[in-house]
Formats: C-alpha cells, sequence, structure tokens
C-alpha cells in the first residue's frame, strides 16, 4: 500500500460551475462543511473503537478507563481552551458578517428608518 507521502499531488476541486441545491444563500456550502465535519467524525469514531478493540486485546481496556477517568483541572481548562478555539473557527465567518453589518449599520440609518416606519 503507498503512503500518501509518496503520492503526488492531485487537485480534487471539480471543473465547471458547481450544482445549486438550495435557493437560499450559503446552505450549499453550510451542508458541505456539515458534511465533511459529519465524515470527519465518522473517522475518528472509527480509530478511537479501533484503538480501545486494540488495547483490550493487549489487556488494556481503555474503554472502561476513559469512562472512570477524572481530570484534573489544568486538563479541564485546556480542553475548554481547545474547545473555544474550535468554534472560533468554526464561526468566524458569521462573526466577521455580523461585525461587519454592525459596523455598516450607523445612528443615522438607525434614526431614518424609524422615520420611514413613522411615516407609513
Amino acid at each position: 500500500m503507498t503512503s500518501t507521502a509518496n503520492r503526488p499531488h492531485v487537485v480534487k476541486d471539480a471543473k465547471g460551475k458547481r450544482p445549486q441545491f438550495y435557493e437560499a444563500p450559503g446552505m450549499d456550502q453550510a451542508m458541505s462543511m456539515i458534511l465533511v465535519l459529519a465524515n470527519e467524525i465518522s473517522v475518528l469514531h472509527d480509530r478511537l473503537d479501533s484503538v480501545e478493540r486494540y488495547a483490550k486485546t493487549t489487556g488494556l481496556d481503555l474503554a472502561a478507563g476513559i469512562e472512570t477517568l477524572v481530570l484534573d483541572q489544568e486538563a479541564l481548562e485546556a480542553r475548554e481552551a481547545w474547545r473555544q478555539d474550535f468554534l472560533d473557527r468554526i464561526f468566524y465567518l458569521m462573526r466577521k458578517e455580523a461585525r461587519e453589518a454592525a459596523e455598516a449599520d450607523t445612528k443615522e440609518r438607525f434614526n431614518r428608518t424609524i422615520e420611514e416606519i413613522a411615516e407609513a
């Protein structure tokens, strides 16, 4: 079996216009991201299952050890820091768009909108 390090780089992007399945802007991109994440979770699940099964053949019951593991404060804080960084990366574009929208919204625009509503 050839390792991925020995294989030449192959461009995996499809040529031409990408099909659109959803009318709402960004839904196709969001679904693509969700499917990629689901695939990664599936791979992680299989690998962890393999590790637990292999360890059990050597006499080490990792699954039971994981269930009874008590983390210290440093480990809990490290996990939370990783989790926050992960969420920051996931929601980066949403936060960026919200910040840009907030910066574009001015007091004058707000007052003008209120006046337009009052006139209607």
